[in-house]
């Protein structure tokens, strides 16, 4: 056998850590973990281009056989690449940047003695890493942290930072390989970790996230405000265009990540797929979106997290975009999943989640971790009848079962969604809204994606990004930044004016005027967490409660 591979999938296996000192050179092929676990993991697709994958296989076999014609050469070590071009023989670092979509992989080459692992470009997939100290001498890879399990263990308490010393990291995104071939007198391995540069041209493009018009001419902004107050668009307009193109990629980013391969009969499921579902603008485009790309056939669930009942603003907010969404579709047939929970009764479940959003570790975290799990189990109700949504009597206790769900991240970072773009627009004009956005970007897979990948993972879930799609990325980047967003504008119009523009075109005019509303504040979670960690909301607001970092013991106490 050339070599095992794990690419980590939304679904946790049984990969914890990986101990280099433990393992023997008779067992380095099976590192920890067997090819039954392997191919039980990934039945699901998550290789979107770059690899072709036959329509009887699934990508991890796809990826095993590309991986396995590779040179055993490490690619760049002596400033040269191996040709490749998605069969032929290459190297692994070309066969790993030509491939579109999340991935994360630990990979042994035994050939060249050589351990592969790393994570796709903008870090869609969880990937965690203790680097070796002085206190700890082990390296070790896992793509989650300790269980709740663990949480009274010592070993948890320095695993999980709670005694002030970060274990695990967010491993940064790129290939990363180990030759082990030496073996040094005490039994270990003496070994030179190596991050190699991609080798795909227009991935790198996207990496570095530049836009080639960023600052307007007077003239081209006075164009574009005038055609923001216009009450509709007009289908000759540049902005028409444009938004044309964004709309004509979410559509292709939508079809391949719903209906390649014919997942569905192979599920047999009727829900196979579901949206985190606020009701506001990137959860309605993308419900409306994968209505056009999913068979008619196949029902569509709405997963809708509230701490407040039916008085939570995003609970509100859904039910609203509900009936916009049967306008538009009258023929689909949605189900709004009320996911209602008390934040005082969920303590196991609090627990579960400060070791699943490790090594993050504040408040803010830990409530959107809560918010996203929640949603992900998928536990709720349905209105037995769907012309009462208030009637008590015909609410009907419901779980998902549909196994991939969509998440609208990456549209706020994209597209100047946050509050922070606004005033960093104010004080820096283009050029520092910019600079912002693209640190955004570039910090995502640190601040978000790992995070909100292992909370939605754990239930077997997993989670799938159209605006992260590379397609999407090249085409914002494409567009100038002012017709992206028009930050002069009111909130609810000229940030993430593209997308605004995207909803009105799929008749989602209600949505298309909606301001941005953050999951932990949409849920009310934020607000339960500050009564319940602060007292109140503004002794909270004035400690800045959303960065506050957590004491672990203090917390569970």
């Amino acid at each position: 056998m050339c070599g095992i591979a794990l690419l980590v999938s939304g679904i946790r296996i049984g990969l914890s850590s990986l101990n280099l000192d433990s393992i023997s050179s008779s067992s380095k092929s099976h590192l920890v973990f067997s090819v039954d676990d392997l191919k039980a993991a990934l039945q699901r697709r998550e290789i979107f281009g770059g690899i072709e994958v036959g329509i009887d296989k699934n990508d991890t076999e796809s990826l095993m056989q590309s991986l396995g014609n590779c040179c055993s050469c490490r690619s760049q070590e002596h400033g040269t690449t191996c040709d490749f071009n998605g069969q032929a023989k290459g190297s692994i670092v070309d066969v790993l940047s030509v491939i579109k979509g999340p991935w994360a992989i630990i990979y042994w080459q035994e050939s060249s003695k050589t351990l592969w692992f790393g994570r796709d470009a903008f870090g869609r997939r969880s990937l965690l890493v203790h680097w070796p100290t002085m206190e700890d001498p082990r390296f070790l890879l896992s793509s989650v942290s300790p269980t709740s399990s663990r949480l009274q263990d010592s070993s948890f308490e320095v695993e999980n930072g709670s005694s002030g010393i970060k274990f695990w990291e967010e491993l940064s995104c790129g290939i990363y390989s180990m030759s082990v071939d030496v073996k040094k007198s005490d039994g270990s391995f003496h070994s030179e970790i190596k991050k190699h540069e991609w080798t795909n041209a227009m991935l790198k493009e996207l990496i570095e996230w530049e836009r080639a018009s960023i600052e307007p001419k007077p003239e081209e902004l006075n164009f574009s405000h005038s055609r923001t107050s216009s009450a509709e668009l007009d289908i000759n307009s540049s902005s028409s265009v444009l938004a044309q193109n964004v709309l004509t990629a979410l559509r292709e980013s939508m079809l391949r990540r719903i209906s390649l391969y014919n997942i569905y009969e192979a599920l047999k499921e009727t829900v196979p797929v579901a949206v985190l579902f606020s009701g506001g603008l990137d959860s309605m485009i993308i419900a409306a979106l994968l209505d056009q790309c999913l068979d008619p056939n196949y029902e569509i669930d709405l997963l809708n997290v509230s701490f407040d009942g039916e008085s939570a603003p995003d609970r509100i907010s859904a039910k609203t975009g509900l009936k916009e969404l049967r306008r538009v579709a009258p023929l689909r047939r949605w189900r709004l999943v009320h996911i209602d929970a008390d934040l005082s009764k969920l303590t196991w479940e609090t627990k579960r989640v400060l070791s699943l959003i490790n090594p993050a570790n504040t408040y803010m975290d830990l409530n959107i971790g809560i918010a996203l799990w929640l949603a992900a189990r998928g536990e709720g109700w349905i209105c037995k009848e769907s012309n009462n949504e208030t009637d008590e009597d015909k609410r009907v206790n419901y779980t998902s079962r549909a196994r991939i769900l969509l998440v609208g991240s990456g549209a706020d970072e994209q597209c100047a969604g946050y509050g922070r773009h606004k005033t960093k627009y104010r004080h820096d004009s283009w050029l520092g809204l910019h600079k912002e956005m693209k640190l955004d970007m570039q910090r995502i897979w640190k601040r978000n994606l790992g995070r909100d990948d292992r909370c939605i993972a754990d239930s077997g879930k997993e989670a799938r990004f159209p605006f992260l799609d590379e397609d999407i990325i090249r085409t914002l980047l494409d567009i100038p930044l002012w017709e992206v967003a028009d930050l002069d504008q009111p909130s609810g119009k000229g940030d993430k004016k593209i997308l605004r523009e995207v909803a009105h075109m799929l008749g989602l005019h209600n949505a298309a005027i909606l301001p941005k509303r953050a999951i932990q504040f949409g849920s009310r979670i934020a607000r339960e967490s500050n009564r319940k960690n602060f007292g109140s909301n503004r002794a909270a607001n004035q400690a800045s409660a959303g960065s506050v970092v957590i004491n672990v013991q203090s917390y569970l106490s």
